[in-house]
């Protein structure tokens, strides 16, 4: 199915609301005044400060180039991952368990046998997907799961070949299993890249509860970090921790509550992650090796019944800020860079899926600083799951509710 919906958008027509908005009283109100208003405007839960000027409710921005977005399908089930082929097309993940290729034009093709069996029940499912640099010799795919054990639930990685006919994963192995299991079905994480040097970077939730939120900030646990392994899921040599004692040599970054967004910067290589907070304090964060990122000793948020986290604090020595953060959240999840120039003003641009505010974040950076906030397809009423680049230089988007976006100039 193609074009069901097809939707022009200008840039004076994308900031007439944003125009009219005003500036809340808890905000930071350091913006640039040649900017439009944050397009944030209601009333944050918390009182708390930002460590700096423009980290939460930075100005607003346009798009200035006219681009357009057409859905081309709705038949997706609860998709969660996308990423693209070398020839073009799509490849997606299901949150049931399947994986499904699609064209440009946006036709489906049949579910993708071979899987290992996933856990789809609460947040769990067949989750982020890759595709080895070598996909045309190879035809390795790697993928995150769900995985249930008699011990319990767990993020999973696992690799396959994709059949010359395409219908199945030949070969299915899991490489790598985030432990210590849990009976939990929340905060898997779940979002995987590939690096320069082509080994996988993976991000893994603290499993939410409060049983487990604390392991997020234990170096001989693998949950709430980010895990650097190679392509068989062995640790990186050289990672951050692999000299710690007690420390497990895969850790990468520690401190994450629920991190569902990772991306590569195009120039600078510096990988970026989205992170889902309690009742505010949704983060962007810039990672760095050996780095923690302070979940659940310093937060932005609050409990979802209101009540404070640990001790209220949000900054603490040795614990690193993000680069930005929302309060109220917006539920980020995939997000990808765009590094195209069809809309030359979002070269380098990072582009960020939103599931509760149901938008496209649009984040403009300068020197690795928030400068600027736009929201995308705000009136499409979808929660938006994941995107990417597609090697025609468009940007694709899948929404939990099945559809599949591509977005472009006009």
């Amino acid at each position: 199915m193609r074009n069901h919906l097809l939707i022009f958008i200008t840039g004076s027509a994308l900031s007439l609301a944003a125009c009219n908005r005003g500036i809340d009283e808890n905000t930071d109100s350091s913006v640039d005044p040649g900017g439009l208003p944050p397009v944030e405007t209601t009333a944050a839960n918390t009182t708390y400060q930002p460590a700096f000027a423009g980290q939460t409710r930075i100005a607003g921005v346009r798009s200035t180039t006219s681009f357009g977005a057409t859905v081309l399908t709705e038949a997706l089930k609860s998709p969660w991952g996308i990423t693209s082929l070398p020839d073009g097309r799509l490849l997606v993940t299901e949150k049931a368990g399947t994986m499904r290729i699609i064209t440009s034009a946006g036709k489906l093709g049949a579910p993708i046998t071979g899987i290992p069996a996933v856990n789809a029940t609460g947040q769990g499912g067949l989750l982020g997907v890759r595709v080895d640099p070598a996909f045309t010799t190879n035809r390795t795919l790697y993928w995150v799961f769900s995985e249930a054990r008699s011990d319990g639930n767990l993020t999973a990685v696992a690799k396959g070949t994709l059949s010359a006919d395409e219908t199945r994963i030949d070969g299915a192995t899991v490489i790598y299993r985030a432990l210590p299991a849990y009976q939990g079905t929340l905060h898997y994480g779940g979002r995987i890249v590939i690096d320069p040097s082509g080994n996988l970077l993976v991000s893994t939730g603290e499993r939410s509860d409060l049983a487990t939120r604390p392991q997020a900030q234990v170096n001989s646990s693998a949950l709430g970090k980010i895990v650097r392994i190679t392509t068989g899921g062995a640790p990186v040599t050289g990672n951050p921790y692999a000299t710690v004692s007690g420390a497990l040599p895969e850790l990468y970054s520690i401190g994450h509550r629920n991190p569902q967004g990772l991306a590569l910067h195009p120039v600078t290589g510096d990988l970026w992650e989205s992170e889902h907070g309690p009742r505010g304090g949704d983060e962007i964060n810039l990672i760095s090796p050996g780095a923690n990122y302070g979940w659940p000793t310093i937060t932005y948020g609050i409990e979802y019944s209101g009540q404070r986290i640990g001790d209220a604090i949000q900054q603490r020595e040795g614990l690193q800020q993000p680069v930005y953060y929302w309060d109220p959240v917006v539920s980020p999840s995939g997000m990808t860079f765009y590094s195209g120039t069809r809309v030359p003003e979002w070269t380098n641009n990072l582009f960020v899926t939103s599931l509760s505010a149901m938008h496209i974040v649009r984040l403009v950076l300068e020197n690795s600083k928030v400068v600027g906030e736009e929201r995308l397809l705000a009136d499409q009423g979808q929660r938006f799951r994941d995107i990417t680049q597609g090697t025609d230089g468009a940007l694709y988007a899948i929404t939990d509710q099945g559809r599949l976006y591509r977005i472009d100039r006009n």
